[in-house]
């Protein structure tokens, strides 16, 4: 048992150096600020999705301590419904492009499509997250290997539009980790740099509510897949129900659910109020530390 915890408090570390930017995960938890563009995100309602307001937000997260923006034009909802890839550039695009000029941390570009991906490198994104694993859009891997960016490759059972449709597994946790091993060995034979991948479990994609917990509880186990690890919690439905709270109600139960995660491995946290998230892991990494860590 106490190597057991010993493993969990001691998470890898892990340098991601490319073009400008480097991060080293390990010690100190990262977090991601999530900035959507969209009018139907289930977490936030488009309260961002004028470009003045998305950008007004994104400086806010930036000066609150978020280590990156992660921008989406398009939900991923349970039942979202698809966006056509010229509307989703045009949402994203001007505020990955204002952002860039006024901001020195990371940005990533939140979609499954390779042309609203390349637009956003070319606009100043600097990560592509793809919650399809790079499945969605054929020519995915080659702009993440072109671009030499990192890629964050995440667990999904279906697709947003039926994810939720009773997803059912013979055993969770080996079958993600299956999942997620072979989209880093796909990603590395299309010539993406295996030392620029990070995986995600897919917190709330194809999972009932039981799923999520059991993922959070175990998350130490995908420390075998020997890459950064990030987890999106935030203001899921699973934490509503225990809650019984409406999205914007769930800061309490967000944090909860970061600080457990931070507690098992997380390397980095998708999360939508960046300030308090900021706060709750300087406290858990310290914890971890076992000292005030700088």
């Amino acid at each position: 048992m106490r190597a057991e915890v010993k493993s969990a408090l001691n998470k890898m570390d892990f340098t991601l150096k490319w073009k400008n930017h480097c991060l080293h995960l390990g010690l100190r938890t990262h977090i991601m600020g999530v900035l959507n563009v969209t009018p139907d995100s289930f977490s936030d309602g488009g309260a961002h999705f004028a470009a003045e307001e998305a950008i007004e937000h994104g400086l806010t997260m930036a000066q609150d301590g978020a280590d990156i923006i992660d921008i989406g034009g398009e939900s991923t909802r349970p039942y979202a419904r698809k966006v056509a890839a010229e509307e989703e550039a045009r949402r994203v695009i001007p505020v990955i492009s204002a952002l860039f000029k006024k901001i020195s941390i990371p940005i990533s570009i939140d979609t499954r499509k390779s042309s609203v991906a390349r637009q956003a490198l070319d606009a100043g994104a600097a990560i592509i997250n793809d919650v399809s694993a790079l499945r969605s859009d054929p020519h995915m891997p080659r702009v993440v290997a072109e671009a030499g960016v990192p890629v964050i490759l995440m667990h999904m059972k279906g697709r947003p539009e039926n994810m939720q449709d009773h997803p059912h597994y013979h055993d969770l946790i080996p079958e993600i980790l299956h999942f997620l091993k072979g989209a880093l060995d796909r990603a590395e034979a299309s010539g993406i740099r295996r030392d620029l991948t990070l995986v995600d479990p897919g917190i709330g994609f194809g999972k009932t509510f039981d799923h999520n917990l059991m993922i959070l509880r175990e998350l130490v186990q995908f420390q075998a897949l020997g890459r950064p690890l990030l987890v999106g919690s935030s203001n899921k439905a699973f934490i509503g129900q225990i809650l019984k709270k409406e999205p914007h109600e769930r800061g309490t139960g967000s944090m909860a659910a970061a600080a457990v995660s931070a507690m098992n491995g997380a390397h980095i946290l998708r999360v939508h109020r960046v300030k308090e998230a900021v706060e709750t892991v300087r406290i858990v990494d310290a914890i971890k530390a076992g000292k005030v860590l700088d």
